[in-house]
């Protein structure tokens, strides 16, 4: 009779086991279009045997844990190459507005350079025509608009820039405090020897979301708890303790500050990875670099016209006018003369008779109406001056274009593939540890004929025992 229980027993707790394990492969298919969802299987061992005089028989079966698939060396590699997506893809947004702002298809800076000396030499020809003069006002006015639209485009750029980072702050902070209480969970659970999977599972979307944003890197701890540092060496998550981060007003930009243990320090380029560097390098090296152009390119023109406008007359015979408003008159001292030219840029001319198309008188006298020597000589400084001996106007406008252009080919370039690598790990990560729905059929029949022949042996047991009682009555 205690045969037929121990065999009973056995059948029961096969029975229990494939039940179980169908559970798991039904959470699996459940869970196959989950994001970041590993698969999990049933860990089975069989009962400790039990000891009949010269042998051992067998006392079943029982699930001594619920695993997960994982690959660590592949998490590894996701997690640098989720850092260089998400730097790739925080320059892309600046750089499509960089690209609407100095437009190389349609009319642009250029134009207006090529319009506005063009009209000098259209009033060389007839020197007197008061409407020629109005349109080289008229052209000087447009260029100094756009050069001034532009600096003001740079400025709103860098705007959205800062807040794009603000506006992640807080959901970054919510990242890392449900990291840290991950960590806190999952050590919980497995100190009483349970696997925590779906916590794990996770906690790894976790941590390819924050090296994406942030390029964090982790650090595996002895105790199961994985710990989060900054490219830079600092902190973010340091077992179940979260550090925050605080957008902070500095001047016209935000700044980015980690508070941990009580000390706060500011985040710049050298300490941050991924998306947020994308952004930090466009706010504090690129944008700054274009925009010295751009000022640079405003300061040789206004400053050769004035030079050259100076040197003739109006129709007044008076001479010594300024044709722009010195554009470093209305900013303060900087660390270049010609810093914030592009968005001062102003034309100081109003009348028509001031326009110097002649050559200043050498005595007090009255020009001749059609003289029109200075109006050559200022037609010809958009081809003839070099600015550092190098580029005449449209040619350094040209530069800030095809700066722009080349760095957003190479943008597109790395984000490409960056996308590509991602895409390819996470293709090899779902054949690893991902939920394949043929392997779970397949294992779902396993186990379902499992069930039903332990079904089988629990009622064959049961008649057993039945003959067996009915033979003792």
């Amino acid at each position: 009779m205690a045969g037929l229980f121990n065999a009973l027993n056995a059948a029961r707790s096969s029975l229990e086991v494939n039940q179980k394990s169908i559970e798991v492969v039904g959470n699996n298919i459940s869970n196959i279009n989950t994001e970041g969802y590993s698969r999990q299987y049933t860990q089975l061992d069989p009962t400790p045997s039990l000891n009949y005089g010269d042998f051992f028989i067998g006392q079943g079966v029982k699930v001594t844990n619920i695993q997960r698939d994982h690959d660590i060396f592949l998490q590894a590699q996701l997690e640098d190459k989720y850092v260089d997506f998400g730097f790739a893809s925080g320059q892309t947004r600046t750089l499509a507005e960089l690209e609407r702002v100095f437009n190389v298809r349609e009319e642009n800076i250029a134009t207006d350079v090529d319009r506005f000396f063009d009209s000098w030499q259209q009033l060389s020809a007839s020197p007197a025509d008061l409407v020629l003069r109005d349109t080289v006002i008229q052209n000087g006015q447009q260029l100094a608009i756009n050069l001034n639209n532009s600096a003001n485009d740079l400025n709103v750029v860098i705007e959205n820039i800062n807040e794009t980072i603000s506006s992640k702050v807080e959901g970054l902070n919510s990242k890392i405090t449900e990291f840290a209480e991950l960590n806190d969970r999952i050590y919980t659970i497995e100190i009483r020897g349970q696997m925590a999977n779906t916590a794990r599972d996770r906690r790894d979307l976790l941590v390819k979301e924050l090296s994406e944003e942030l390029g964090v890197r982790a650090y595996q701890e002895n105790n199961g708890m994985i710990s989060l540092q900054l490219p830079g060496g600092l902190p973010v998550v340091q077992g179940n303790m979260a550090m925050r981060l605080e957008a902070v007003s500095s001047g016209a930009d935000i700044t980015l500050r980690l508070h941990a243990g009580g000390v706060a320090r500011d985040l710049g380029v050298n300490t941050l990875g991924g998306e947020l560097l994308g952004m930090y390098t466009m706010r504090d090296q690129f944008i700054p670099s274009i925009k010295g152009t751009l000022d640079r390119l405003a300061y040789e023109i206004g400053t050769q016209v004035n030079l050259q406008h100076a040197a003739g007359a109006g129709l007044d015979s008076v001479s010594g006018r300024d044709f722009f408003i010195d554009p470093t008159v209305a900013s303060p001292p900087a660390a270049t003369v010609w810093e914030n030219a592009a968005r001062n840029l102003s034309v100081a001319i109003t009348d028509a008779i001031e326009i110097a198309a002649a050559e200043a008188p050498t005595a007090p006298a009255t020009i001749a109406q059609g003289d029109n020597r200075n109006a050559l000589l200022m037609s010809r400084i958009g081809e003839q001056y070099l600015i550092a001996g190098m580029d005449d106007f449209n040619s350094y406008y040209g530069r800030i274009t095809s700066r722009i252009g080349i760095e957003t080919n190479q943008n597109n370039l790395s984000l490409g593939g960056a996308q590509d690598a991602v895409d390819q790990l996470e293709n090899l990560r779902d054949g690893f540890v991902g939920v394949s729905l043929e392997e779970e059929m397949i294992s779902l029949i396993q186990f379902q004929r499992g069930f039903e022949s332990s079904a089988k042996f629990l009622s064959t047991i049961d008649e057993l025992m039945e003959t067996v009682i009915s033979m003792k009555r």
